[in-house]
């Protein structure tokens, strides 16, 4: 049985740094040998949960930090993104479809529903004292599962 496996990496919080979020995960999921569905979908989850900490966590300064862990357990792969900013008022309010704080900026309020509809679970929860950390799982289909459902 394959060892759980896990990588780390911390980055400012810019917009450029989602491609480097989405490239880190879709690198590391390759371990899995996903198919290319399961690695787009993981792809747009962590864009829209790296994008939320770029938009939302930081208002008042340049920028801050985001976390990023990926963690192998058997088939599942846990993404856990996380800052220490500003955190988010109320959780489930925020979760709710077409729910934003920036209706002027043109921000559908969709990220947790897309996040939600690509990943088997998401979870968010405030990041100890302040700041939000987000944890997306996915399981990988065996190469077995893939080539039967083909």
């Amino acid at each position: 049985m394959q060892k759980n496996n896990y990588m780390e990496v911390s980055f400012p919080s810019l917009s450029v740094n989602e491609a480097l979020a989405r490239v880190c995960v879709a690198a590391f999921c390759l371990q899995l040998n996903p198919s290319i569905d399961e690695i787009n979908d993981i792809k747009t989850a962590v864009s829209e949960a790296v994008t939320n900490c770029v938009v939302h966590a930081y208002p008042k300064v340049n920028c801050g930090q985001i976390n990023l862990r990926c963690e192998r357990q058997g088939q599942m792969v846990v993404i856990t993104i996380s800052d220490n900013g500003v955190g988010i008022r109320d959780i489930e309010k925020a979760r709710e479809p077409f729910f934003t704080t920036k209706p002027c900026e043109e921000r559908s309020g969709m990220g947790f529903a897309v996040m939600e509809s690509f990943m088997d679970r998401v979870e968010v929860e405030k990041n100890n004292d302040k700041g939000v950390k987000v944890t997306l799982y996915k399981r990988i289909s065996s190469l077995q599962e893939q080539v039967k459902n083909a």
